[in-house]
């Protein structure tokens, strides 16, 4: 079954991060949370009672309410859609080729990759000054891994 909050618009991810990180360390029986794009302003949590709903949505912040009417699955999977996650896994240390973007043809070596949000942070190679750039990681693409790179 699935329980409904109503959160402040644009706060959906946040909302959602929270209530994952209170659901690890109350030990809740949470089994999944959800936002949909489709959905501003609401966010699906997958729940065994709603009770639990309940516990995990007191005193957060950026939660209105709890909506009273428990979802069944039935009428939200037309609003879902698989994620759909990277083709090729980048990690720290891989070296990654810019494709769009203002630093688009430069190379750079992944410092952190925030596969949540969907970014990297590169540190660009071909520059005297190295600066960390925080990119989409749709917008790289994979030139060495970590343990495969020459010396040079």
């Amino acid at each position: 079954m699935f329980a409904v909050y109503r959160v402040t618009a644009g706060q959906e991810r946040v909302v959602a991060e929270i209530l994952a990180k209170k659901s690890r360390t109350q030990k809740l029986d949470v089994f999944a949370i959800a936002f949909i794009d489709k959905l501003n302003g609401y966010l699906l949590i997958e729940v065994s009672d709603m009770q639990i709903a309940r516990e995990l949505g007191a005193n957060t912040n950026h939660i209105k309410e709890l909506l009273r009417k428990e979802v069944s699955f039935d009428e939200i999977k037309h609003l879902l859609k698989p994620a759909t996650g990277p083709a090729v896994k980048i990690d720290k240390g891989d070296v990654v080729d810019i494709v769009s973007g203002p630093f688009k043809n430069e190379k750079g070596r992944v410092l952190r990759v925030d596969e949540a949000k969907g970014e990297i942070t590169v540190e660009l190679i071909e520059i005297a000054i190295a600066v960390p750039v925080t990119i989409s990681i749709n917008n790289v693409k994979l030139v060495s891994k970590a343990g495969a790179e020459s010396q040079t």
